[in-house]
């Protein structure tokens, strides 16, 4: 774990984001979501790492993981991380269920886990320590069209 260094979108990242308590029940789409928008009741990962990037001005759909890693209109698929992508992990090959967070910068990505229970920047390595995590799928970049 580690702190935002000057220069990454992190840093810019209002106070209160990095107060988000990880809830599994407030992904996007939930009914939790759609009754009391944004991050003061908590989020799953997608939906803490869907808001990050909403705060620097990329918006997408209420996606879920799966849903995120298929899609080709609003996303791409990239090699090479830049900050504000976003990174998939999970146990094995599969999208459905991945864990999502965003690249920072510095190898590092910011994301919310049950496990930690708020917003942290873990290095890549810190995943594969985890099985849940140890699979990076990739990295998906917002396209220029995607408000």
């Amino acid at each position: 774990m580690r702190t935002p260094g000057e220069g990454e979108p992190a840093a810019h990242l209002p106070e209160g984001i990095w107060a988000t308590p990880y809830v599994g029940r407030r992904f996007p789409g939930s009914r939790s979501v759609a009754e009391r928008p944004g991050l003061a009741d908590g989020a799953n990962c997608q939906y803490f790492a869907y808001e990050v990037l909403r705060h620097f001005g990329p918006r997408l759909p209420a996606w879920r993981s799966s849903d995120l890693w298929d899609d080709t209109l609003l996303t791409e698929r990239v090699g090479e991380p830049r900050p504000l992508d976003l990174a998939l992990f999970n146990s094995g090959e599969q999208a459905w269920g991945a864990h999502v967070g965003v690249v920072v910068g510095e190898g590092g990505v910011l994301h919310l886990c049950a496990e930690v229970g708020r917003p942290v920047i873990w290095p890549l390595g810190e995943f594969a320590r985890r099985e849940r995590y140890r699979t990076l799928l990739g990295f998906k970049r917002p396209r220029h069209g995607a408000k």
